[in-house]
């Protein structure tokens, strides 16, 4: 919905609500000159210059879609479940040295990228940077790889590797074919998902039982106030920043417990 302005001006989360673009929208439609640097201060935009550009919040959509870009980790644990190779970080670094991917911005001085840029990789550049990195080592992959590859814990990967007793090399390697195995495996892919949803909503759990003590405690401090047991009243501010947080974890625990089994 617009977000009504009566000032004349719009600051940037007004002006990211105007044209309906999130603030990671609005961030790479400015560095990619879609969209108009501020005109009042350095700060703020005028309702005329708003006004001009508002059908540009479509274009921003269409150029950069609507999944928020992420940093080097996370594209190459993408890369590794895509094509089933251990890629690392420098490996994500070659493929955009090499023209085959771009930066589509940066986050706190490093460089992010388009999920969808990364799932348009063709699968062979991918493994000829990752074999050109490893060599001879090509055909194994530790256990940080392995589990890198298929998504899963370290200790999970290390559990199972255990009990289906793989083989590994005199350098403690896993053959490459086992683990590719392993993620083929459907009845195991879903064990394992359904290991990680219930640690991920026991970890949420958590997350809200303090959430809830320390806005406990703040009512509890309130009610000494009212009561004239203290002269102190609380401060709002830990209040308020508890209760988005426990709106924001409640929420995650809902998308969690409904996750399919």
């Amino acid at each position: 919905m617009p977000v009504e302005i009566t000032r004349g001006h719009y600051g940037a989360h007004q002006f990211a609500g105007r044209l309906g673009l999130t603030r990671w929208q609005l961030r790479v439609g400015l560095e990619h000159g879609i969209l108009p640097e501020p005109d009042i201060d350095g700060e703020r935009w005028s309702t005329e210059v708003v006004e001009r550009v508002e059908g540009r919040g479509q274009q921003v959509i269409a150029m950069f879609g609507d999944d928020p870009p992420v940093g080097s980790a996370r594209a190459a644990a993408r890369l590794a479940a895509r094509v089933g190779l251990d890629v690392e970080r420098r490996d994500v670094e070659v493929l955009v040295a090499q023209g085959d991917l771009n930066v589509i911005s940066s986050f706190r001085g490093h460089p992010v990228y388009l999920r969808r840029d990364l799932d348009r990789l063709d699968p062979a550049a991918v493994r000829a940077v990752v074999a050109a990195r490893k060599g001879p080592l090509t055909d194994t992959v530790d256990s940080g790889g392995a589990a890198t590859i298929l998504d899963w814990p370290r200790k999970t990967f290390d559990r199972i590797a255990g009990e289906r007793e793989l083989a590994t090399d005199q350098l403690g390697r896993y053959a490459l074919a086992d683990i590719q195995a392993l993620a083929a495996d459907e009845t195991l892919a879903w064990q394992v998902a359904e290991e990680k949803r219930v640690l991920a909503l026991t970890k949420t759990l958590r997350s809200e039982d303090r959430i809830q003590e320390a806005i406990r405690g703040w009512l509890n401090r309130c009610a000494a106030y009212v009561d004239r047991e203290t002269d102190v009243p609380p401060e709002t501010t830990s209040l308020s920043r508890a209760l988005r947080a426990l709106t924001t974890v409640r929420t995650e625990i809902t998308k969690q417990e409904r996750a399919p089994s």
